[in-house]
């Protein structure tokens, strides 16, 4: 399901500034930021944190733009739905979540990694400090970004108003934890990586629990289930209209 590459208004390295965040004990994290393309200071805006997949991994603080934030700086899109987007890049030796990606399953690690431990305490200093509307905080994320989404909402559960897996797997048995939270997944039924079989065991999960999740399962279509996803307008549609609603427990601080 092919679609025609928007065209944007500026290079992406230039439009997502390059950052880095510091957490004594745990290290530093490498990220892009963008921010809304106007802001007024009386006014919060979404946070959009996007977790890439395991081929752009390393310390260039680029290679994690290569998918799905170029849809992100479409003139149109920027004007209807501002936003900051965080693209945070995985050191070459971490994952989002410790697990064996080729495993038909997993049981979710007792600890976050350090990697996400790192976005963790980035969103939760962005929402102390910059104009980032606490219940509008949104996460999305491709392969091994796809297993991060999941393993994230589980243990964060009341930080996000929504998230996107793409072609990712998590723990069925935390679905119970992130039941009611707004999500859409997505994979292809041929992906020979992850397997669709991953996504499904979640949604299937979700739905036991009571959970409504949206699921997308793209026909023929192998590992790259993102290029379609996030061109579709309907994404973003969906996405920004989501709010979190008041939690069960403070939203988690630092540690």
């Amino acid at each position: 399901m092919a679609m025609a590459q928007e065209k944007t208004d500026e290079p992406i390295t230039k439009a997502f500034e390059p950052r880095e965040f510091t957490v004594e004990g745990l290290g530093t994290l490498k990220y892009r930021l963008l921010k809304p393309a106007e802001t007024n200071p009386n006014q919060t805006y979404p946070l959009v944190i996007f977790l890439h997949g395991a081929g752009e991994r390393g310390d260039d603080n680029v290679a994690q733009l290569v998918h799905g934030m170029k849809d992100f700086l479409n003139p149109d899109r920027r004007k209807k739905y501002p936003c900051y987007v965080v693209a945070p890049q995985c050191a070459s030796d971490k994952k989002w979540v410790e697990v064996d990606w080729s495993a038909k399953s997993h049981v979710q690690p007792e600890n976050a990694s350090v990697s996400m431990q790192l976005v963790h305490d980035l969103v939760v200093e962005m929402i102390e400090t910059a104009n980032v509307n606490k219940n509008r905080v949104y996460i999305t994320g491709l392969s091994m970004g796809g297993y991060g989404t999941w393993d994230a909402i589980a243990r964060f559960p009341d930080l996000f108003a929504a998230a996107v897996p793409i072609c990712g797997g998590g723990d069925p048995a935390t679905v119970d934890k992130f039941v009611k939270l707004p999500i859409w997944c997505f994979h292809g039924d041929q992906d020979d990586a992850v397997s669709v079989e991953r996504s499904r065991q979640m949604i299937e999960a979700l739905k036991a629990a009571g959970g409504k999740p949206k699921y997308t399962e793209y026909a023929g279509v192998g590992h790259d289930s993102w290029t379609a996803t996030f061109a579709n307008p309907e994404l973003y549609n969906w996405l920004f209209v989501q709010e979190r609603r008041a939690p069960a427990n403070p939203i988690p601080q630092k540690k």
